[in-house]
């Protein structure tokens, strides 16, 4: 009999960046993490891309303080990172020296799996932080960026997992972070993985165009060893499919594995109660199917706060104008993957060719990424592109990997911050490096929450009670503590009824 599938958990991140543009914050994680911890996920993930982001510009909390709070409340299960290679969380390269010094923080914080990408699929971005995590015991899972244009065969992607391999990576993932894989391609590459490379291998999509729990069928048929999935309602849609939605697919299935659905149930209507309170942050336009997403590949994470963008520049109604350019520009800079940093640089570029005329404001990250500063796009620029950058510019492009003309950074670093009477350690310097300002603003707070302290993790999440009904009141004197989270921070109230 084969072995089953296993499963790892995104709702801690992926799920809320994808529908609730990165707003969970670890007070509303905390109550649902015990029980994510007890129903045997290969995995949690619950940190990197733009959650290091949005805990320091939106919620006040420190994101390394996130990670141990979640580490101490579910630690028998392995957490997840998504480490964009050498631009770390960040969208611009950093210094080997701050990317080692990122991951030896986070691995000493408690990370265990580091899912490392390039944005191009340009593995000399990848060398320094894979050789850090092995160097630090933790494993490092490479990333595969999926696309589809006419230089990404599945023989390139092969050719990218052997290089992985090469480079000491435990196991691979085929990150489909736009939910554009179909079921027989995702059958074939995993087959073709599996066959000439020989590491454990996971898949992770979306479904936004529909595709996602097909295309996990068709890979589970093809041997592959971990699906991602979260836990609606931060599911589905442009986020991963559900869990219970994807065991009830594989019932009968002789790879279904077992997880308990009352417990799954349970998190669902807990987190049906997160959902409400990140309302704000949610978009229906997110929550449902749409086939377009094929031809302008825009990954999932993205679009929760594309449409939000293009409002506050006074284009939501040109969001079909800009998509429908993506396809264009992408293919105009070597038709690169679009995943973050690549995607929001795509879409501020097409924003920008349809607001201004094509090509007649060109952003400094689209002439940066011409320029080969991002590393090797996988096809050629277009020629007259490249023309006008380089009349624009007046810099020549780069010639090797793009790191090796940064100069170290953390003596500087530490120098800021010494100066600023700040922390210096690592963490502290890898923020600064990343998010100065954030930074600095969470140190002047001085009321600044400690999310490790924020709430104790509940050993049951208690559902709430169906709409119209009240919940069952106390009797004379009875209190009831009450967690209330507003703007995104939990209050620990006592509730007490009056005669």
């Amino acid at each position: 009999m084969s072995k089953p599938v296993a499963f790892t958990n995104t709702v801690l991140r992926d799920g809320h960046q994808s529908l609730a543009a990165t707003r969970m914050s670890t007070a509303q994680m905390l109550p649902a993490a015990p029980i994510l911890d007890e129903l045997g996920f290969h995995g949690l993930e619950t940190w990197g891309g733009a959650t290091i982001d949005s805990c320091l510009r939106f919620l006040n909390e420190n994101p390394f303080d996130r990670l141990r709070a979640l580490k101490k409340a579910a630690p028998k299960t392995p957490q997840l990172m998504l480490l964009r290679g050498q631009n770390i969380v960040q969208y611009t390269s950093f210094p080997d020296d701050v990317v080692e010094a990122f991951v030896r923080a986070n691995a000493a914080a408690g990370q265990d799996v580091f899912r490392i990408f390039d944005a191009l699929n340009d593995t000399r971005n990848l060398r320094t932080a894979i050789k850090t995590v092995l160097d630090c015991g933790k494993h490092a899972r490479g990333e595969i960026c999926y696309t589809t244009s006419p230089v990404h065969t599945i023989d390139a992607f092969v050719k990218m997992g052997i290089e992985l391999k090469e480079m000491g990576c435990h196991s691979l993932g085929i990150k489909d972070m736009a939910g554009i894989i179909k079921p027989r391609i995702a059958y074939d590459l995993v087959k073709q993985l599996k066959a000439k490379v020989g590491l454990p291998i996971t898949i992770h999509t979306h479904d936004t165009a529909g595709l996602g729990a097909a295309s996990y069928m068709a890979a589970i048929d093809a041997g592959v060893d971990v699906i991602e999935t979260s836990i609606s309602p931060f599911a589905n849609g442009t986020a991963q499919p559900d869990t219970v939605r994807m065991l009830a697919l594989l019932e009968g299935h002789e790879r279904c594995p077992s997880y308990d659905i009352d417990k799954l149930r349970e998190l669902g209507e807990y987190f049906k109660g997160v959902y409400a309170e990140l309302s704000k942050f949610t978009n229906p336009a997110n929550e449902r199917v749409d086939a377009d997403t094929l031809a302008y590949q825009v990954p999932g994470g993205m679009l929760s706060n594309f449409r939000n963008q293009l409002k506050e520049q006074g284009m939501a109604d040109q969001f079909d104008a800009v998509v429908a350019e993506i396809p264009v520009v992408r293919a105009a800079l070597g038709y690169i993957p679009l995943v973050t940093p690549t995607s929001q640089i795509v879409g501020s570029q097409s924003m920008l060719n349809v607001k201004f005329g094509r090509w007649k404001n060109i952003s400094q990250p689209a002439i940066d990424i011409a320029l080969g500063k991002y590393g090797k796009t996988p096809g050629p620029i277009d020629p007259e592109l490249m023309k006008l950058v380089l009349q624009r510019s007046n810099q020549k492009p780069v010639e090797g990997r793009p790191a090796d003309g940064l100069e170290p950074r953390m003596p500087k670093l530490r120098e800021e911050l010494k100066a600023k009477g700040l922390p210096t350690d690592d963490e502290a310097c890898v923020l600064h490096a990343m998010f100065p300002v954030e930074f600095a603003a969470l140190h002047k707070k001085k009321d600044a929450p400690a999310p490790a302290a924020a709430a104790q993790p509940a050993k049951a999440v208690t559902p709430p009670p169906p709409a119209g009904k009240p919940a069952a009141a106390a009797g004379t004197g009875a209190t009831t503590r009450l967690r209330l989270t507003v703007e995104g921070q939990a209050h620990e109230v006592t509730v007490e009824e009056v005669s």
